[in-house]
Order: structure tokens, then sequence, then C-alpha cells
């Protein structure tokens, strides 16, 4: 059956095996559909939904359901803004492997009764308005209740549940997983969603997506251990990270009925003219945020989010200058060098006569836990050059710090000999032969203690109110943003955040001012 038949309709006696021909291409991109793979033409041609007038209409792909379409994976998550329509799309697509590929199951997860009821009133929509001939031959159901929709002949399924229900993927082999707003997901959601992986084989389709709820918890940290994207001036694009996981995040005004009367000009802030430089806005969609901002006010930025940072509203007590740390997200630049997939990242390159320090804060090393973290400083001024942040520990580690201290003209490394710093050292000395490393006194490394701490971090904060210019990784002031001040009045990482970089910016900007002190 040749693709074109899409655009033409598809006749009343399509069988399971022209279907399931069907399946086995959605995802091509030929020529005849003009950029579109087969599952969009599909899509147009199948499905219908509810329109914002409230009638039923054929599904056309929004600009962010695009998006999304030409840059998914296999794995992926999905940081938005509320309202974008990507419930709607994941469902279309899930629907449509469901109904071509036999076997299947797709399994929808909500975070409330609510929101699961609304997700099946969705796919029953696509299932109401296909053709007769496919409802009433091969797309047959046998049950179409309770958030469950079974088509015997080709044995596939389509369930909704709930978050709450802790059995939803116990016993099920599921090929599509959709868990829609995890961070609202009720309950031990890592648990839950740990429970759900493990009954996805192994080519199974994953897509996590929400709108954020607060730094830390299960969303959060599935989004920071997806590692980084590249950024564009409208979204940033979503690479393989080292887990497989792909990021996607859609600003609010992506979607194109966000406007709103136009606004004079001459009486834009300066914020907003940083936006419009930032990402091409216009006077309406400035109008439109302004009116979200007098509607939703402190949560306006988590409720329609403006970049993958901020969204991310801070619980607790914050340690650091908040407006300084949100100020710098918006205008840090990107990076101009990265490397070891992404893991070190270079702003300045080293400049010839001038004198440098490189401060670490070293882990184990594993997969999983703190990440090792380096700061290149520049002595004079202080200011940011590269960062590194890796789960890389041992000699491996001793390694890369060497060879970046010798390019940045034989730096002075300071290293925290706290726990595993203290073989750190050891290989530093004894296997690189680095012999520019931070002395206390007659011991190696930098000692971090309840007197020294607190004074850190006070030269942290200063140096962000005073010179916010001279950091320059987006990271880094992320972390700046979760780190809180506990029940028990203790600076650290929100739970299931980390403070890697930020006790690596913390050390070398401490151990630097003791290197410039007279008589040092």
């Amino acid at each position: 059956m040749g693709v074109e038949r899409i655009l033409i309709g598809l006749p009343e006696e399509v069988d399971a095996e022209e279907l399931e021909r069907f399946g086995k291409i959605l995802d091509y991109r030929p020529a005849s559909l003009k950029g579109r793979t087969v599952a969009m033409a599909l899509a147009e041609e199948l499905l219908r939904v509810r329109g914002k007038s409230g009638r039923t209409v054929a599904l056309r792909p929004n600009r962010v359901q695009q998006l999304f379409e030409e840059r998914r994976g296999r794995s992926n998550i999905v940081l938005k803004a509320r309202q974008m329509g990507l419930t709607t799309w994941v469902a279309a697509r899930f629907f449509l492997k469901t109904i071509t590929q036999p076997g299947t199951l797709t399994l929808e997860v909500a975070h409330s009764q609510e929101a699961a009821e609304e997700i099946f009133r969705i796919v029953h929509r696509f299932l109401d308005w296909l053709p007769e001939g496919l409802r009433e031959g091969v797309l047959r159901t046998s049950r179409a209740n309770v958030r469950q929709i079974v088509f015997p002949e080709i044995d596939a399924q389509y369930r909704v549940v709930t978050a709450g229900d802790r059995n939803a993927g116990r016993g099920l082999t599921v090929q599509n997983l959709h868990c829609s707003e995890l961070a609202r997901w009720p309950g031990d959601a890592a648990e839950t969603l740990a429970g759900l992986r493990a009954a996805m084989t192994p080519e199974a389709e994953l897509v996590i997506e929400s709108t954020p709820q607060g730094v830390g918890g299960c969303f959060y940290e599935e989004w920071q251990k997806a590692e980084d994207c590249f950024d564009t001036p409208q979204v940033k694009i979503g690479r393989r990270a080292g887990a497989g996981m792909i990021r996607h995040f859609f600003p609010w005004w992506l979607e194109k009925g966000y406007r709103a009367e136009a606004v004079e000009g001459a009486g834009l802030t300066e914020e907003e003219r940083r936006l419009i430089e930032r990402a091409g806005l216009d006077l309406e969609q400035i109008g439109y945020r302004r009116r979200l901002q007098a509607n939703f006010k402190g949560v306006m930025r988590q409720e329609y989010a403006e970049d993958a940072e901020s969204c991310f509203l801070v619980s607790g007590e914050p340690v650091f200058e908040m407006s300084v740390v949100e100020a710098r997200l918006l205008s840090a630049p990107g990076a101009a060098e990265a490397r070891r997939n992404g893991a070190l990242e270079v702003w300045l390159p080293p400049v010839a006569g001038r004198s440098y320090l490189v401060a670490v804060d070293p882990a184990g090393g594993g997969c999983g836990g703190d990440y090792s973290a380096a700061q290149v400083l520049e002595m004079e001024t202080g200011l940011q050059c590269a960062e590194l942040r890796e789960h890389v520990g041992g000699l491996e580690l001793a390694e890369v710090l060497t060879a970046l201290a010798r390019e940045y003209n034989e730096a002075w490394l300071a290293v925290e000999r706290n726990n595993h710093g203290s073989g750190l050292l050891a290989y530093l000395e004894s296997v690189c032969r680095y012999g520019r490393i931070y002395m206390d006194g007659a011991q190696a490394g930098w000692l971090t203690t309840s007197v020294s701490r607190p004074q850190m971090l006070g030269r942290l904060g200063a140096a962000l109110v005073e010179r916010p210019e001279i950091f320059h990784s987006r990271r880094l002031l992320g972390e700046c943003r979760s780190f809180v001040r506990n029940a028990e009045g203790r600076a650290e990482a929100r739970p299931g955040c980390h403070d890697d970089l930020v006790m690596a910016m913390a050390l070398g900007l401490a151990a630097r001012e003791r290197l410039i002190a007279p008589g040092v």
C-alpha cells in the first residue's frame, strides 16, 4: 500500500496486515509528505480532537507537537509550560502505534483521577472517530471501559491509570509508556516510576512530561540526570545523554495563541528587552506576558516556563540572593566549547602570562551520587573560565585535572582533602607528578571544616551580589537556586539536588583569596 493513500483517505477494507505495514514505517519521512512523518500524516487523516471552540476537529499538529516529533527519541523527558498540547500528541502517537503494531500494550499514567479520565476521553475520541470499517473490522474492541481499550484481533491494549495506583505496571509488558505530570505524582514518585520502567520492554518508547513544581523531587531529578541540551533562540533541543534520555524544553511563547494587545515599545523594562533579544518575542507576546505576571504573580515562571532553570521554584530558605542568581541565569552566556560529552565546559581559554586556579570538590566516581566538580578561575579577577562536572574519580580524575591545570598555564590545583580528596591528592603527587598543588601549611589540599565552610559560602554569596558577571555556568547558578538552609539551619542542597559545583566554586574563591593575600 503506498504512503500517498494516507492523504486521500484510508479505504474501509483495510485489514490487520495493511495496518501493520503502516506500523513499520510510522517514523519514515517520505518525500511525498514534505518533511512530515508517516505518523503525523496518519494522525491528520484519522484522528479527531476537541478544538478550542468545543467542536470535534481533525488533529493538526501545532508547533510544539511538530518540534517534539522532529526531535524525540526512544526515551524522552519534556519540561513545558501549561497547555502546550504535548499530552494530546503523545496520546495520539501511542494510539497509532497501538493500532498498527500487533501485540502492543500502551500505558498512560496520569497524576490524578481527573487527569486520567481526561486523557482517556482524548483516546476514546480517537477511537470513536475512526472510519467505521476500521472500528467494526480489524479494530473492533472487546473492552472499552474503565480506562482500558482492548483490540483482540491484533492483541493490543491501551490503558490509562493513575500514579496513585501502586500496582499500575505490575505484571505487564509495556511497549509504550507515557508518564504525565510526573512532578505532581502522589506518594513516592521515584519508586512508582522505577516499577513502571521495570515493566518496559528493551525497545519500549518512554515519554516523561511535566510542568515544573519546585526544585527537587522525582521529575527534577530525572531532568537533571538527562544532562545538557543545545540551545536555539526559541527552544532547547534534546540530545542523547549518557542514560539515553533526550531532553525537550518548550517555553510558553511557542503556543501561537498566547498573545494579547501589543505594549508600547518605549515602555519596555530591561528584563523584557533582554527576553525580546534572547527569544525573539514580539510586543503582543510581551503584552500576554504582562497579563500572566498580573494573574499568576510569583508562580508565573513555574506555570508558564521561560527557561529550564528559573521555572523550578525554590522551596526552603535560599542561602544566596535569588534575584541576583535568577537575573544572571537569564544573561549567562553559553559555553564556547564543550568536552567530555558536555561534562567539561569552557568559556574562556587560557591567556599567555595570566595565572589560574583549578578548585576541586572530588567524589568517588560512581554513576550515582555526587559528581566530581572543578572550577577554573583566573587568579587576578576570579573570573570563571571553565567547569567540570562528571561522575569520575580516582586516577582518571587526577589525569583529567592535571591536563586541565597544565592547559591553564600550570594553574594552582586546590583540592578539598576531606573524604575522597586524600586519595586524589596522592595520585596527583605520586602518579601525575603535578607540582603546583595548594598547600595548607605543610599539608597538601584544602580542609573544609565547620568553621571554614560558612566562611567559604559567605564569600561566594557576596561575590554573586557584588560581581555576578564573573559567573558563567548555568549549571552552577542552577545549584545556587536549590542551595537552601534546612530546618536545623545547615546550608546544603535541597533533597534530590546537588551542590558539588557550589562547593567547588566556594573553595576556589576562598583558596584564591589566600593565594593572593600579601605574604602568601
